[in-house]
């Protein structure tokens, strides 16, 4: 038989697909990062249950991706550690917290240092890791930081800091 007609994967009723980067270390969370984390993988299990129970499955790639997906929330959701700040004292931006900036253009923005999947730059929610967390770490009110960014550097007033509302 030419080498044509055989089917190499035969028996192979899993696509692979690369596996998703696990950061190392701890999973740094707020409690609303727990649940979202534990609900997201409520969700994909969900998900994986609709696909397995589809009629027609000679496409098995979107069940290998739901079940990659779920080996990487359930890696994440082991390695979470949560932080509550809910007994911080509020004298200087500590993870999970509320901070109230002012540019000075005068525009107030108000960020919450949170964990890295909770990051959600639209909502200002941002890592610890990121430029701007990294600035307003450790301030005061009052203070101002620079914040570093590619189009040049930032000075922000530290206007007040607060517990974030969840």
């Amino acid at each position: 038989m030419s080498r044509a007609f055989v089917n190499e994967d035969a028996g192979n009723d899993r696509p692979d697909l690369p596996e998703l980067p696990v950061p190392p270390g701890p999973n740094i969370v707020t409690p609303r990062g727990l649940a979202t984390l534990q609900a997201r993988i409520v969700q994909r299990q969900a998900d994986l249950a609709a696909l397995k129970s589809r009629t027609e499955r000679l496409d098995k790639l979107p069940e290998a991706a739901a079940e990659r997906d779920l080996r990487w929330l359930e890696a994440r959701l082991k390695a979470a550690v949560v932080i509550d700040p809910a007994g911080y004292d509020l004298t200087e931006v500590a993870f999970g917290l509320a901070v109230t900036v002012a540019a000075d253009t005068g525009q107030e923005t108000t960020y919450q240092i949170v964990g890295e999947d909770e990051a959600d730059a639209p909502r200002h929610r941002i890592a610890p890791n990121s430029p701007l967390a990294r600035a307003l770490l450790g301030a005061h009110v009052g203070d101002v930081v620079t914040w570093k960014r590619p189009s040049g550097s930032v000075e922000l007033e530290v206007i007040r800091i607060t517990h974030a509302d969840t």
